[in-house]
């Protein structure tokens, strides 16, 4: 493990390949079976209810019902998630073909909503649970194994395909601290 300022960094988000290829795993991390959605942080509660309109265009009429049924997330303080339609889907998922997409983050790229989608989602494969303050961990799923290869064949590391989410979370210059530990991590690979 590694300390950067007061978060602590498991190793294997630094020495893991790995570059999104969601034509091949056709974004699973939206679809995992199990009925527990994304978390959601509790100051992202509100911008999550105010995301439905935006999203609402893309969403499929089974969303849109499950919404209006259940709402878009569940938990108490500090433990929230989003909604899952049947064990798997999230409620804001949206197919592209046979992707999974986000309709929150579809709706912001298109100028129809001001948040991207909760942080949680845009910082996976990275996790943050708190161990006497926050601990980054790589949450491992085997449908991103083709996100393994890619990384692998692209020298791309968990923390360069994240970097704009581990900037909107943490800081770009928490981030320049935690790339000089990638680099060395590659350096070392390499030898």
């Amino acid at each position: 493990m590694f300390l950067i300022d007061n978060i602590l960094v498991d190793e294997q988000i630094i020495s893991t390949p790995f570059l999104c290829e969601i034509n091949k795993c056709k974004g699973a991390c939206c679809t995992v079976k199990g009925g527990q959605g994304a978390p959601v942080l509790d100051e992202e509660v509100a911008q999550l209810e105010a995301s439905v309109k935006a999203a609402s265009r893309y969403l499929s009429e089974r969303s849109k019902k499950a919404i209006a049924q259940n709402g878009t997330y569940e938990g108490s303080p500090g433990e929230y998630t989003t909604r899952c339609i049947d064990d798997a889907d999230c409620v804001f998922v949206f197919y592209e073909g046979d992707i999974a997409k986000c309709a929150i983050e579809k709706a912001y790229f298109e100028g129809y909503g001001t948040f991207r989608k909760p942080i949680s989602c845009h910082l996976f494969p990275i996790r943050v649970t708190d161990f006497h303050g926050q601990y980054l961990y790589y949450d491992k799923f085997d449908e991103c194994a083709p996100a393994l290869e890619y990384g692998k064949r692209n020298n791309v590391h968990i923390p360069e395909s994240v970097k704009e989410a581990l900037v909107r979370a943490f800081g770009e210059e928490w981030y320049g601290k935690l790339n000089i530990l990638v680099q060395e991590a590659k350096e070392q690979q390499r030898l």
